[in-house]
């Protein structure tokens, strides 16, 4: 009964999440940071990883800290860099689908302040997922 419920529960969190970054106010437009940072999550299951990219176009990164939810332990690793690629071992895409698992970065920018991205994992032969940005 208490491993049905654990994805249940991880699902209606992750959605509640991404509505926090749907419904933000911003001061800063969409196509602005879409143009100034470039992120996205690629599962290539012959390797078994997934490729997490970071790029910011400005040069203006302070630090970066990536965020995988939904996972038993939740993965987080601290950047300062204004790009990076970072790969971790996925044996098998997950029962209930990658949604389960969002990719959110926490972005401090000389710029635009704080940024919150948020993307989800797809396979390499899949569309990139639209990037949620909230400041």
């Amino acid at each position: 009964m208490a491993r049905k419920i654990v994805p249940i529960i991880s699902v209606i969190a992750i959605s509640a999440l991404g509505v926090l970054f749907l419904y933000d106010t911003s001061s800063y437009n969409e196509k602005q940071l879409s143009q100034t940072f470039d992120v996205d999550a690629i599962y290539y299951e012959s390797q078994g990883i997934v490729e997490i990219t970071y790029t910011d176009y400005s040069q203006k990164t302070s630090s970066v800290v990536l965020e995988i939810l939904g996972m038993e332990e939740t993965f987080q690793k601290t950047f300062s860099a204004n790009s990076f690629v970072e790969r971790i071992e996925f044996d098998s895409p997950p029962k209930y689908g990658w949604k389960i698992h969002p990719i959110t970065l926490s972005v401090e920018h000389e710029e635009f302040g704080k940024i919150g991205i948020k993307t989800e994992i797809h396979s390499e032969n899949e569309s990139q997922p639209t990037v949620i940005f909230s400041t």
